[in-house]
């Protein structure tokens, strides 16, 4: 792969590293400025809203999907990938500025929520965007290779995010972390949000958009997503089962860990961190045999082994009493997630044809990502709260057994000349046979 194609992967997924460091220190330092926000007294009160606020940044995202799908179908990914990281920038500043609670009262939480606001919409934008760019933009024959970069950048956000935390509870005390430590993540991911904002103001369009003769007033639009809702509706059913895996094992699983399994909360981010590194290593190489093999495959290893393994493993992993058990079996769980995660972008891509390809990727997985992936923790402490935290496992495997049913009838994309999907033409399951022109 030359130069230019690195490029390219670099800068189409760098905005998702930022994204994701953005969104993991609002919730892993959201304990040192809860204080900050709101009237002292009642600490658990002060989490509370906090965690409101940050709630609120998963309504967003559809509505950022809609948007910023829109945008890159009707004036280009280069577009949509500038606006979202001008978006992610202005979060991330205003959060790191936000005046506290003792300077203007409650307008420090206004400013807090017009960030969230702004950081769901960049979120439910960014993901479409550079799938989209990622997939368009790569050799045909490499772009599970390419999009597999998506997670690679996710992962590596959350990665330095933790990193950065850990780094900033050992070297600062306990009260200058909640006196004015916890803006330093917020300021660095601005100063990140800028490097990518330059990067991108001087990418290029991709030659597949820049291309297409297909400029219909309706390019865009919701009533054009309509004609591909079979399409819009497997991009659904495909992700719920890979998102509420991917959340399970990555950010509930250091909560789980210690709340559950009883490790120490030292342990158990290490457990995480090690394990993301691992994880982040396995996306190219899953993306890669994907195109030789196709994507099926990997999709449906993943349901199968989501659907019969998460039981197992998260009963095992509630009763390991130390680090190397907990990570080979976080690892095992990762690697399972893995046939999802390195290939959801491509296939989601693959899915439309080129001037509705960004808003079908970016609100069908938005709304799935709000309705299954932002929730699990949240169905998790519930599980857990009525006393029967095995349910939760259940859960999880429901999901993804409910994707392999989607997984198995579906048709395989990785041979499609994106260039030539039209419009009507679809690869749902159960159309008989598929009408996509594929690759000569």
């Amino acid at each position: 792969m030359g130069r230019q194609h690195w490029k390219k992967i670099w800068v189409g997924s760098a905005g998702n590293m930022v994204e994701w460091f953005d969104w993991f220190v609002y919730a892993s330092f959201a304990t040192y400025f809860a204080g900050a926000f709101f009237p002292s007294g009642n600490p658990t009160a002060q989490l509370m809203n906090t965690a409101g606020i940050f709630a609120v940044g998963f309504f967003m995202r559809p509505v950022g999907g809609w948007l910023l799908g829109r945008v890159g179908d009707r004036k280009g990914r280069k577009a949509a990938l500038t606006l979202t990281v001008t978006l992610m920038s202005a979060s991330a500043v205003l959060i790191a500025v936000a005046p506290t609670y003792g300077v203007a009262g409650y307008g420090g939480a206004l400013v807090l929520l017009v960030a969230r606001l702004l950081q769901g919409l960049s979120v439910g934008g960014e993901y479409a965007a550079s799938a989209t760019y990622l997939t368009e933009a790569s050799d045909p024959a490499r772009r599970g290779f390419a999009s597999s970069f998506q997670y690679v950048s996710m992962t590596a956000g959350q990665i330095a995010g933790l990193g950065l935390q850990i780094i900033l509870q050992r070297t600062m005390s306990d009260d200058a972390l909640h006196s004015y430590g916890w803006r330093i993540p917020f300021i660095v991911g601005a100063l990140g949000a800028a490097v990518v904002f330059y990067l991108r103001r001087n990418m290029l369009e991709t030659e597949v958009y820049a291309e297409d003769t297909s400029h219909s007033a309706e390019r865009g639009t919701l009533r054009a997503l309509w004609q591909h809702k079979r399409e819009a509706f497997l991009v659904i059913a495909l992700t719920m089962g890979g998102t509420v895996a991917y959340y399970t094992y990555t950010t509930y699983l250091t909560k789980y860990l210690s709340n559950s399994a009883g490790l120490s909360k030292q342990t158990a981010t290490l457990v995480s961190f090690t394990a993301l590194i691992v994880f982040a290593c396995l996306q190219p190489l899953a993306g890669a045999l994907s195109d030789r093999i196709g994507r099926r495959p990997l999709l449906i290893t993943f349901a199968v082994g989501s659907t019969f393994l998460t039981v197992p493993i998260m009963t095992l992993l509630k009763h390991v009493d130390g680090y190397w058990p907990a990570l080979g079996l976080a690892l095992l769980a990762l690697i399972v997630v893995t046939g999802y995660t390195s290939i959801n972008a491509c296939v989601k891509a693959e899915l439309f044809p080129t001037g509705i390809r960004a808003l079908g990727v970016a609100l069908p997985y938005a709304i799935a990502n709000a309705l299954f992936g932002g929730t699990a923790e949240y169905v998790a402490l519930w599980f857990k709260k009525g006393g029967i935290e095995s349910g939760f496992y259940w859960y999880v495997a429901g999901c993804a057994a409910v994707s392999l049913v989607v997984y198995v009838t579906m048709r395989e994309t990785k041979d499609l000349d994106l260039a030539r999907v039209k419009a009507g033409e679809g690869t749902g399951a159960g159309d008989g046979e598929s009408s996509l022109t594929t690759a000569s």
